[in-house]
């Protein structure tokens, strides 16, 4: 899988790293952290999903500045890479849900399909033929 490191890191780039690789490992061939930062807002031992951007040094909840805003109405997001607040934009989607979509992503290494949203405990035929359109993955 390929992954993005950047932020407060010693060498930011893209890497290569094994299926099944955590975010430690990504932060490790990045070089580790740079002198003085820290890692108190990354879960060091959540899966990667290939194709991630990891942000070393940014506070819990601040987003990155390479976040555009757009309109919900109009966006599709990819399930893998959206963050908790960007799933509370879809249709029928609170909290709650969005929390149970990401635990879904990280304990199962990501979607493969939109389709695994059914998985998910909360979504229902009617809820994901609501949603459908407004993923990818």
């Amino acid at each position: 899988m390929t992954v993005h490191v950047t932020g407060k890191i010693r060498k930011p780039g893209v890497y290569l790293l094994p299926t099944g690789a955590r975010v430690t490992d990504a932060v490790a061939a990045a070089g580790g952290v740079s002198r003085g930062a820290s890692t108190g807002a990354l879960n060091l031992a959540r899966r990667l999903i290939d194709g991630e951007q990891i942000v070393v040094g940014t506070p819990a909840g601040q987003a990155t500045p390479a976040s555009p805003i757009t309109d919900p109405a109009t966006t599709v997001l990819d399930l893998n890479s959206a963050t908790t607040d960007q799933l509370e934009q879809l249709p029928g989607v609170g909290e709650v849900l969005a929390a149970r979509i990401a635990q879904f992503r990280d304990t199962h290494g990501g979607f493969t399909t939109v389709e695994q949203l059914r998985e998910v405990t909360g979504i229902g035929p009617r809820k994901y033929d609501e949603l459908k359109p407004k993923v990818r993955v």
